[in-house]
C-alpha cells in the first residue's frame, strides 16, 4: 500500500557507541529503513547519565526518516516497555519537518509498514513540549558552550564533529569569524528553558564572537529512552 501522502518525520537517536548497528535492524523491522550514521560525544556528567541509565559518554547518532505512523508505531511499542527492556542505552526523539525533497518522501512512503498491535497505530501528540537545540560552533568551543547552556537550564548535550561548507561567503556578507572544522552541540530541553539557553549561548558565543555560533531550535514531537 503506499502512503505517499503520509508526512515524514526524523528521529534522532543518541545511543551507547557499538550498538547503532543492531539498533537500525530493529528500526528496519518496523518499517523505518533510511538512516544517517554518525559519532557523538555525551556531556552530561556521569551522575546524570546514571539517573538517566544512558550508560557511557561515547555515542552513535543516528537520523532515521520515514513515514510518520511507522514512527508513531514504534514510539507507541518503546513507551509501553518497563526501565529493565531498555537495551540501547539512550534516548530517540522525533522532530517534524518543515519540508523534505519529493523523490525522498515518495520512496519512504512506498516501505511497507508492518502489522502491529491494536492501539500503536495510534496518531502522536504533537504537544511540542521540548525542543531539540542545535548550535554549530567553531572547532574548541563546544565546552564553552556547554558551561553556558547549563548555567541558563541545561542538564547535557551531545557534540557532533563536522566540517562547515561556504563559510567564505558568510565570512563576506557577515563579517564573522568561522573555521572550517565544526562541533555541533544537541540539546534536549524542554520548551520553557529553551529560550534561555539560546539567548545565552548567542549573548556569550555567538556568530560575532571567536566562538562564531549559530543556534536554532527545532519542535519535538516525543522522546523516550530506547
Amino acid at each position: 500500500m503506499s502512503r505517499t501522502n503520509e508526512p515524514i518525520v526524523m528521529t534522532m537517536s543518541i545511543i551507547v557507541r557499538g550498538k547503532a548497528k543492531r539498533y537500525m535492524e530493529k528500526l528496519n523491522e518496523r518499517g523505518i529503513r533510511y538512516h544517517l550514521q554518525t559519532v557523538g560525544f555525551g556531556t552530561a556528567p556521569s551522575e546524570m547519565m546514571d539517573i538517566l541509565g544512558l550508560g557511557t559518554n561515547n555515542k552513535d547518532v543516528i537520523f532515521s526518516f520515514a513515514p510518520k505512523s511507522a514512527v508513531s508505531a514504534w514510539a507507541s511499542e518503546q513507551g509501553k516497555k518497563v526501565d529493565s527492556g531498555y537495551s540501547y542505552g539512550g534516548l530517540a526523539v522525533v522532530l517534524s519537518l518543515s519540508a523534505i525533497n519529493r523523490m525522498t518522501a515518495e520512496i519512504l512512503g512506498r516501505y511497507p509498514i508492518p502489522e502491529t498491535e491494536k492501539g500503536d497505530s495510534n496518531p502522536m501528540k504533537s504537544e511540542y513540549k521540548h525542543n531539540m537545540i542545535i548550535i554549530s560552533v567553531n572547532e574548541g568551543f563546544a565546552d564553552q558552550v556547554m558551561q553556558v547552556a547549563r548555567q541558563a537550564g541545561a542538564t547535557g548535550g551531545t557534540i557532533i564533529r563536522a566540517r562547515s561548507a561556504g563559510a567564505e561567503q558568510l565570512d563576506q556578507v557577515m563579517d564573522v569569524v568561522t573555521t572550517e572544522e565544526k562541533e555541533i552541540i544537541a540539546i534536549l530541553s524542554p520548551e520553557n528553558v529553551s529560550r534561555q539557553i539560546m539567548e545565552a549561548v548567542n549573548r556569550e558565543l555567538g556568530l560575532r564572537s571567536n566562538a562564531g555560533a549559530t543556534v536554532c531550535a527545532l519542535p519535538v514531537e516525543k522522546a523516550f529512552k530506547v
